[in-house]
């Protein structure tokens, strides 16, 4: 007999109950095997995490906040009570905001000197670093890489390592107890961060708007007035926060460069203050002075706040 008359014996056929067949064929069942990635953490795990987190932001308020809270309380302490560990005052005292606007502290116009310096050197600065930083970022030229690192590189010299030449030459060409000679040392170290944080904000504007700009017939200068000025705001009121605060807070150039009571600056100022003897330390009234000091930064902040994140915010996101 034949193969060919006995399939059977030949052939063997195959069909879908065939559990050889069956397991050589894709089946049209998804596949039940687990997923690569990591498990989707359940309910505890996020709970974890929220209370994680607001630990620590509460941490980092806690560790920022601390100092001004206790120098706040203790500007309200009266002077035999200044020693105390309470963490409120008790009784309430404002005798030593009273003795810092007394008539021999001079502290009024030291107010006036900070402001004055720190404002002529923000506006100063900023005007500089605006056009600077939109030169650095927007226009080709040679050398521009090692400029930038050069003005970068400028800032940092520590302060004391320039008061003594600056010193001698202000006392050479006579601008000892003037403001200038505390401005433009302040300047040389706003400048470079101003400059840097600009030169980052021209960056991430795009070069369609200004291109468009030109070609409706705007020159170079109109489009930058007109156009990029205007979208680099918010980089610009963030750069003139920081450079008003850290001229605000200068104090080794104040001090070196004035010696007349009438031309300190608010933090000289404080570092003078003298108590009711020779040794006696009048923390009750540097305490006053910290906070006044301290509040038009605050109100700062708080006035421009929104514009403050916008600006560091800018160009995180494409």
């Amino acid at each position: 007999m034949s193969t060919a008359a006995n399939p059977a014996a030949g052939h063997r056929p195959t069909g879908p109950s065939d559990p050889a067949a069956a397991g050589s064929r894709p089946s049209g069942r998804p596949s039940a095997s687990r997923p690569s990635g990591p498990r989707p953490s359940g309910p505890k795990g996020q709970l974890a995490r929220k209370v994680l987190l607001t630990l620590g932001v509460g941490a980092v308020i806690v560790y920022c906040l601390a100092p001004f809270y206790w120098m706040v309380v203790s500007s309200l302490r009266r002077t035999s009570d200044i020693f105390e560990m309470s963490a409120l005052p008790s009784p309430l005292s404002f005798e030593n905001y009273g003795a810092v606007f007394g008539p021999d502290q001079g502290f009024a116009r030291a107010l006036v000197n900070s402001l004055v310096v720190a404002g002529t050197t923000t506006v100063c600065a900023l005007v500089l670093a605006i056009f600077t930083a939109y030169a650095v970022a927007r226009l080709r030229f040679r050398f521009k890489k090692t400029i930038l690192s050069t003005i970068i590189a400028m800032s940092m010299f520590p302060v004391v390592s320039i008061v003594v030449p600056l010193l001698r030459l202000f006392t050479d060409i006579g601008w000892i107890n003037t403001y200038q000679a505390m401005i433009l040392p302040s300047m040389s170290f706003a400048l470079p961060l101003a400059v840097w944080n600009l030169t980052v904000f021209f960056r991430q504007l795009p070069d369609d708007l200004e291109q468009a700009a030109m070609i409706d017939g705007c020159t170079r200068g109109q489009a930058f007035r007109k156009i990029m000025l205007p979208l680099a705001a918010p980089g610009v009121f963030t750069t003139a926060i920081i450079t008003f605060i850290a001229a605000w807070n200068e104090f080794l150039i104040a001090l070196s460069m004035t010696n007349k009571a009438e031309l300190q600056t608010a933090t000289v100022a404080i570092s003078k203050f003298t108590g009711a003897t020779e040794f006696e330390t009048p923390f009750g009234s540097q305490m006053a002075a910290g906070v006044l000091v301290t509040i038009p930064l605050v109100i700062m902040v708080v006035i421009f706040q929104r514009r403050i994140v916008a600006g560091l915010t800018a160009g995180a996101e494409k």
